[in-house]
């Protein structure tokens, strides 16, 4: 399996998991005009020659080498909220104190904004259910923080993640149905297509500014804020482990927590280094064979590329020590692209791995950022 940008072709395929992904997922939505749109501008982000975040939106497929078919998918938006508002509530404590009486109470509220604008964000991962094989959402979630890590100029200081709140297999939100009851007379189905479909004017026309005190919301909304869909919490798990945190901001419509962390803060960022290919040929020099230490854990690789950007897990990479070459195996090398002394990126995806792996968390010899 592979890591590729999204293409034309896969049209069919991203409209299906539009359809799989259900209600709540409104960075993909079952229109097939509006995700053949989505296709074309993600095409032309990755030719695009940025200096700067601005409106690029970065999309990647999974693909099954043997099949052709594609396992999954994961996306990139460089600069969020800069042509649409992107909306939160923030969850805060407000106290009330009256010095007469000498009373004091504190309350819970929901206050909408829009502070993540400009914010890098991260979205659209999903895996296809018959296609959960071992490291295959590691290599979704995590193949965009090394891109990121190679093209940082590309991107925010702070990336976000909105994470998928709590809702029923019919696609309910406990949450926003207090809010149809009180704000807006839409199923929760519906406005999930709107927002999907960048339609957010009735967000100013119809939701509240001002306010919510959480004591007022029924018990079955109140116990989902924050709270994220179980489908979901992988994702999430995966997220902390990187180093996000939810700082308090929740989703308008399904309450679900949104989770930030800086850039160069990121778990995969810090620990993933450049290094030179070879070609680990079955005839290679002996000698060389024999001083070389085998990497006792997987690795994630991607090229160095943008619009030929590629990625994948590979096992039975080698090093030699004191060096800053790393052996690929040639079919490898060749599926990604990579030549003899080519650059690529490499993250190891579990951790207590042996001491020859130790080499690419502490390397004697560092590269620059290739750009």
């Amino acid at each position: 399996m592979y890591i590729r940008p999204i293409a034309p072709r896969d049209l069919d395929t991203l409209y299906q998991i539009a359809v799989e992904s259900g209600p709540g997922f409104t960075s993909l939505m079952p229109d097939r005009d509006a995700l053949a749109r989505k296709i074309e501008h993600s095409v032309a982000s990755f030719a695009r020659a940025a200096r700067q975040p601005g409106d690029e939106h970065y999309l990647f497929v999974l693909e099954d080498e043997t099949t052709g078919e594609i396992m999954g998918t994961t996306g990139i938006e460089a600069a969020a909220g800069r042509h649409r508002p992107l909306y939160h509530f923030r969850r805060s404590t407000v106290t009330h104190h009256s010095r007469d009486l000498n009373l004091r109470h504190q309350v819970e509220t929901l206050t909408r904004c829009n502070h993540y604008t400009g914010c890098t964000e991260i979205c659209s991962l999903y895996l296809r259910p018959e296609f959960r094989r071992a490291n295959a959402g590691k290599l979704l979630s995590r193949v965009r923080f090394l891109f990121m890590a190679l093209h940082p100029e590309r991107f925010s200081d702070t990336v976000i993640a909105e994470m998928r709140g709590v809702s029923d297999d019919n696609g309910q939100s406990p949450f926003w149905s207090w809010l149809r009851d009180h704000f807006v007379d839409m199923d929760f189905a519906s406005v999930t297509s709107l927002v999907g479909a960048g339609h957010t004017h009735f967000i100013d026309e119809l939701m509240p500014s001002h306010p919510l005190y959480t004591c007022l919301l029924s018990p079955e909304a109140r116990a989902v804020i924050s709270q994220v869909h179980e489908r979901t919490r992988p994702a999430l798990h995966l997220l902390e482990a990187e180093g996000f945190r939810h700082r308090g901001l929740v989703d308008l419509f399904d309450a679900g927590p949104t989770v930030e962390c800086p850039l160069a803060s990121i778990r995969s960022v810090r620990d993933s280094r450049l290094w030179r290919v070879a070609i680990n040929n079955s005839d290679g020099y002996e000698f060389q064979r024999r001083n070389r230490e085998p990497i006792a854990t997987p690795l994630l690789i991607t090229n160095t590329d943008t619009a030929g950007f590629r990625a994948t897990v590979v096992t039975g990479a080698e090093v030699r020590s004191g060096t800053d070459c790393l052996y690929l195996p040639k079919v490898v090398a060749e599926r990604m692209g990579l030549g003899a002394d080519s650059l690529c990126r490499a993250l190891p995806l579990t951790s207590g791995a042996q001491p020859a792996a130790a080499d690419i968390h502490h390397p004697r010899t560092e590269i620059v950022h290739a750009h």
